[in-house]
């Protein structure tokens, strides 16, 4: 999967908003960015992807993710209204239970 940003016209816009998000959340800009993120929460495995929904269980409705950034002991999950735009980002803890999945056009995959 190619690197995108959610209603970004095109790459350079992409790369504008994801940095802006990233500015706003206080989150590491890297070459390796995250597509898809897999975590267990509280007896669920549980899956988010840029470009989709979260889980009805984080009550972002219908927001698409914008971005997944990795900050070190955890990932920041960034929808619209969390971390996009306004509000904080959701936290999920790195463990042996989470893992990323990165866009395939990173140069370090």
């Amino acid at each position: 999967m190619k690197f995108f940003v959610p209603a970004a016209k095109d790459d350079v816009k992409a790369e504008q908003v994801y940095g802006a998000i990233a500015k706003s959340v206080q989150a590491p800009i890297t070459e390796k960015r995250i597509w898809k993120l897999r975590w267990h929460d509280k007896g669920t495995d549980i899956e988010c992807e840029v470009g989709k929904p979260l889980p009805s269980s984080y009550q972002t409705g219908k927001e698409l993710v914008l971005a997944i950034f990795d900050c070190e002991n955890f990932y920041k999950i960034c929808t619209l209204t969390r971390g996009g735009v306004k509000g904080g980002p959701i936290l999920v803890g790195k463990n042996s239970q989470s893992s990323a999945i990165y866009f395939s056009d990173n140069v370090n995959n």
